[in-house]
């Protein structure tokens, strides 16, 4: 009898437990799909906002920007022209050179011929190019070999032997030609001593790719990842037949008089591997989700997923500790301390930026056509936004006693003192933006509401700071604020 009671409470207890498990798991699922499910509308307006403002006031003739989340893209824009001349507008459709970005292709190229046996990473450049005479000037370095090309630390020196980014014709050579002067150069450094960026050895390894895939690089590349992943609109050169119109025209870092040049055509040729590419920010979404599915994956797709964690891994730091890389892909820390994994691009006449942080399934890709412009200013930006909007929605219920704010949103007018500011609702709140801002997500003041037109700063502290008084016209409309008994007036053309 005793025996039977005991195991009658013991099932009872189990029964409880199980329920508390099932309920626990359910909030956290809840949780989790609520994050899911934040509308990121009124954050994605304010980095309309601010983007728009940031191209013009940089003079970045145009951009084409994406935010995708795993499977999903967020959302994307455009600002500007794609062609100043015949004013074609950019969109999220705009081809444009991507320059460095090409080698992120050519590394999953590689690794994707590690994954078939077909090379080691510890496998020597020369016996892989039988034709490979570049002369290795320190005899005690250690070997070049794919490990060390991929990281950059060959001791390569940085270029080919011909002047390619010198305009305005900038001369590219064939591969033949490439081949031909590697016994005209000697290395840089010794072999995996220090870190030194190579289009050299990275259209080196587009040499490897068909040397033993027995293809040509570009046939390589589009029927082993372009075609798989739907990537329509990359190719391993730039379409002259879209020039100006698909394909963004490039211009110049600016002049003294804050002028851009129109910059040539130009095509890698034998460089192409490293730096060859056209693409969109659409195509790099792809190219984001297609990583983002591969790291949750048992299986392989192009990659195995094993292998494309091992690209993410750090495998080279420069003894000054100011670059860190993985197989391929630049490694760097963003400032909540995640892992952003991408690269860069900078051509003739182009600037782009591809940043993924794959612990968030988070990436972005902002493309420029022109030189010096700061796009990882926009990516970072972008980010902390995001973040920034997440934890407000996810943690402060905002101010429910507010009226409804989008009469209060828009641009007002600071000269001669500064440029503009932008008002803009944010989870209930109203949200002052100096234009431009570096660091939007740092540069937001908050307004609390304390009676009709009227609002307070909110100091750092949380205290209220001086008032913000919205002053109507005579038909009601909003036209200016008070601030400090001076007067930002309303620009009503935006």
């Amino acid at each position: 009898m005793l025996h039977g009671f005991i195991n009658l409470v013991d099932k009872s207890i189990l029964m409880k437990v199980t329920l508390l498990v099932f309920i626990l798991i359910s909030l956290e699922l809840s949780v989790g799909a609520q994050e899911k499910q934040i509308d990121y509308t009124e954050a994605f307006k304010l980095i309309d906002v601010w983007l728009d403002a940031q191209r013009d006031y940089d003079h970045v003739p145009g951009m084409s920007v994406i935010a995708v989340n795993d499977q999903e893209v967020m959302w994307s824009g455009a600002y500007g022209m794609a062609n100043l001349e015949d004013q074609v507008k950019a969109t999220p459709s705009t081809l444009y050179s991507i320059c460095s970005i090409s080698k992120l292709f050519t590394s999953v190229a590689i690794m994707k011929l590690y994954d078939q046996g077909k090379l080691r990473l510890d496998d020597e450049i020369d016996d892989l190019l039988p034709w490979y005479d570049l002369k290795q000037k320190y005899p005690d370095s250690w070997p070049i070999t794919i490990r060390t090309l991929l990281t950059h630390s060959s001791g390569l020196p940085r270029e080919s032997n011909h002047p390619y980014w010198t305009g305005p014709d900038h001369p590219f050579p064939e591969a033949d030609s490439v081949k031909s002067e590697l016994h005209n150069q000697e290395t840089l450094y010794p072999s995996s001593i220090y870190w030194q960026y190579s289009n050299l050895g990275m259209s080196l390894l587009g040499q490897v790719v068909e040397e033993l895939s027995g293809m040509p690089y570009e046939d390589y590349i589009r029927t082993q990842i372009l075609d798989p992943l739907e990537m329509k609109d990359t190719r391993t050169f730039l379409p002259e037949n879209l020039y100006g119109n698909g394909l963004a025209i490039g211009y110049s870092a600016l002049d003294r008089d804050g002028l851009r040049e129109k910059v040539k055509l130009f095509q890698a040729k034998g460089i192409a591997a490293a730096a060859g590419y056209s693409s969109n920010v659409s195509d790099l979404g792809k190219f984001a989700s297609w990583q983002f599915r591969l790291l949750d994956s048992t299986s392989g797709e192009i990659l195995k997923p094993s292998t494309l964690k091992q690209m993410y891994n750090v495998h080279w730091i420069d003894p000054d500790g100011n670059n860190t890389w993985g197989f391929g892909f630049g490694i760097v820390k963003v400032p909540d301390g995640e892992r952003m994994v991408g690269h860069s691009g900078h051509c003739p006449g182009y600037n782009t930026l591809f940043s993924m942080i794959p612990s968030k399934k988070r990436a972005y890709a902002v493309f420029t056509n022109a030189q010096n412009t700061r796009r990882s200013t926009y990516v970072r930006g972008m980010h902390a936004l995001l973040e920034k909007y997440k934890q407000e929605v996810s943690r402060e219920p905002g101010n429910e006693k507010a009226p409804k704010l989008d009469e209060y949103t828009g641009y007002y007018s600071m000269l001669p003192w500064q440029h503009e500011i932008y008002m803009a609702s944010w989870n209930n709140k109203l949200l002052m933006l100096n234009l431009p801002a570096d660091n939007p997500a740092e540069s937001m003041l908050e307004l609390k509401y304390i009676s009709k037109d009227l609002f307070r700063r909110v100091r750092g502290d949380g205290e209220p700071g001086e008032a913000f008084e919205f002053e109507r016209d005579k038909n009601g409309k909003i036209y200016r604020i008070k601030r400090h008994n001076n007067y930002f007036q309303r620009i009503v053309n935006k």
